[in-house]
């Protein structure tokens, strides 16, 4: 039985909305609805045409981080799909089908490709409102995806877009919302341009300091040299499959999950329950392969170059059992030569990483050897006390960054709700 509609709204295609809403198909509001098309590579170049591809259409606006120009033939795709200010677009082809953007500016000469539909809006104040009704996340979203069920690949034809329904609020309304939501988003934009302002001066900061380059104040003298074999001993992990891991046995190290980690270290006890486990028997796990706190594990199997060099710094103060697995080098520290929260950021010096690189390899798979890494050289500060100093400002950085993302994650969250409230008239702005 369902649920009783409350009085003031209806039920209609796109869900319950206010009985003053309307419903209309894409198609009944815009001019035209095109695609580009396809041979546009022959006239790519490094100036001239803006060319929009799918990977630029993102989160309700236009992203040229990465930027491609054509060369365009004279009258090539004529004006149908020469951009203009307040042309809506949605990917309809590729991993990102769904997304949308608005052309809030104007860009001149420029064209889209065959990956991108444009809709064309009779009355272009409604594309504001329109974006962000069609955009991931939304109610009116969930018809891309229902438009894609069965198929093999994933993908939008133009008959699917002429047949989007909007919920429609009167015009003052619609302004308003998309306001609200346009803030929302200049705010996300903001935390996001902070956060890679951050990102930036941690980056260089490690540069400075873990190189040398910069001291501080308090400490002097030379750094030393050692190669990574002087400093650590090396051993491989226990060799176990994705499938066999689980809820339940002891930690286990996966090479995968060392890829996918953002972070550099792991804390065993903060992190138990999210760590996959392995049922086996200790006995039959070398005790080399039994991460202890300190212990060093790099990967020793990657796709690409740069993912060589991918490591974590086990924190371990209880002692808990944890298992390093397949295609892992342990490295164990040789003595009290290195600060355990230094660790997690002297691997990561342009030095260090391209030193990785040139002992990698392989072509499909980059891969290092235990002894190749062992001859990794290493600069650092003798010092314990200099080099928890350096450690304790990169980590303080680090912190700050991780407040700024939750913030960030936080707001996200509450545009998410804004949306579903918003777009289906469940809070009114006017």
């Amino acid at each position: 039985m369902s649920a009783a509609i409350r009085a003031g709204y209806k039920q209609t295609e796109v869900g319950v909305i206010p009985g003053d809403w309307e419903v209309a198909p894409l198609s009944n509001l815009s001019e035209f609805i095109t695609s580009g098309s396809r041979g546009w590579a022959t006239y790519y170049a490094d100036r001239g045409a803006l060319f929009v591809r799918s990977q630029n259409v993102r989160d309700g606006r236009l992203d040229f981080a990465d930027r491609q120009f054509v060369n365009a033939p004279m009258g090539a795709e004529g004006n149908r799909t020469r951009l203009k200010r307040s042309d809506l677009l949605i990917t309809i082809t590729g991993n990102s089908v769904g997304n949308v953007a608005l052309v809030e500016e104007e860009l001149g000469e420029a064209y889209i490709s065959q990956h991108v539909g444009l809709v064309r809006l009779s009355d272009p104040s409604q594309g504001s409102y329109i974006c962000r009704f069609l955009a991931p996340g939304s109610a009116g979203n969930e018809q891309i995806f229902a438009s894609q069920s069965g198929q093999s690949k994933p993908g939008l034809s133009l008959k699917n877009l002429q047949e989007f329904l909007v919920a429609l609020p009167p015009v003052s309304e619609q302004r308003a919302i998309a306001t609200a939501l346009s803030d929302m988003d200049a705010l996300l934009a903001k935390l996001d341009e902070f956060i890679a302002k951050k990102r930036d001066l941690k980056q260089a900061a490690m540069q400075q300091l873990l190189t040398g380059q910069t001291r501080l104040p308090g400490f002097s003298g030379e750094w030393e040299v050692k190669r990574l074999g002087e400093l650590f001993g090396f051993s491989g992990g226990h060799t176990a499959s994705r499938d066999q891991l689980s809820d339940s046995g002891y930690c286990y190290l996966h090479y995968g999950d060392i890829h996918l980690s953002k972070k550099t270290f792991i804390d065993v006890d903060a992190e138990f329950l999210a760590i996959p486990k392995l049922l086996v028997g200790l006995s039959d796990v070398s005790t080399v392969s039994l991460l202890k706190d300190g212990d060093v594990v790099f990967v020793d199997a990657s796709e690409d170059d740069e993912g060589t060099s991918r490591h974590i710094v086990v924190v371990n103060h209880d002692d808990r059992p944890y298992i390093s697995g397949l295609h892992t080098i342990v490295a164990k520290s040789k003595g009290n030569r290195m600060d355990n929260l230094f660790k997690r950021y002297c691997f990561q010096t342009r030095n260090i990483k391209e030193q990785f690189r040139f002992f990698a390899v392989g072509t499909k798979v980059s891969g290092i050897s235990k002894t190749s890494v062992a001859k990794v050289e290493l600069h650092f500060p003798p010092s314990l006390k200099e080099q928890t100093a350096i450690a304790t400002i990169l980590s303080d950085m680090d912190a700050e960054l991780t407040a700024l993302e939750t913030r960030r994650d936080k707001t996200r969250a509450l545009k998410q709700g804004m949306m579903q409230e918003l777009l289906t008239g469940r809070i009114r702005l006017v």
